[in-house]
């Protein structure tokens, strides 16, 4: 008898919530990623939803790229979101790898254009072995590069940038004429939500 109850209970408490679609920010198109539940809209807020860029954008090429956001607001039905970041996965990461060729990491923070904290990893792939003044000078060039980007942008245009590869592709440009370069990628970002006044 006292399984049955809880069970019960258990329903109960499933019919008193409410789902919510999830939608991604407008400058993201707006795109639906999901569902969600709660008992109370407020609850919702700071969420975090993690989908694939491939999800987003209709492009399976990109199935390797996780885009996170944060439950902002609701109305009615409808969960709206921030973007706080993304993370590229790690077996993506390993396939660039390859035996005698140098990876560079380059970790910059700064203040976009309208106000928003952020940190990108951007990080580069060398077709050979770099030596270490080689790989001075290519993290030097990503991190000016980034700060340079990141603090002349706003937030849109900088998802943008990351989302359609444009970003990666200009730095890309730019160290192989250093070093014979296989490709950069902004592997990782986090960006922190606007302080509430």
């Amino acid at each position: 008898m006292a399984k049955k109850k809880q069970i019960g209970r258990r329903v109960e408490g499933w019919k008193a919530k409410s789902w919510y679609k999830v939608y991604t920010p407008d400058n993201i198109g707006k795109a639906y990623i999901g569902d969600t539940v709660a008992n109370e809209p407020e609850k919702l807020m700071g969420r975090v939803i993690t989908t694939q860029l491939s999800d987003i954008a209709s492009d399976y090429s990109k199935q390797h790229v996780k885009m996170k956001f944060s439950i902002t607001s609701v109305g009615g039905d409808a969960a709206y979101t921030d973007f706080i970041g993304h993370e590229v996965t790690r077996d993506y990461i390993r396939s660039l790898i390859k035996r005698r060729t140098s990876r560079i990491d380059a970790i910059v923070s700064f203040v976009t254009q309208d106000g928003r904290k952020a940190r990108l990893t951007v990080t580069c792939f060398t077709l050979s072995r770099a030596n270490d003044s080689q790989q001075h000078e290519i993290r030097r060039l990503l991190i000016d590069e980034t700060l340079a980007l990141g603090t002349s942008s706003d937030l849109n245009l900088l998802v943008n940038g990351i989302i359609t590869g444009d970003i990666s592709k200009e730095f890309f440009k730019k160290t192989k004429e250093i070093f014979p370069t296989r490709r950069v990628e902004i592997i990782k970002s986090k960006v922190e939500l606007p302080k509430k006044v």
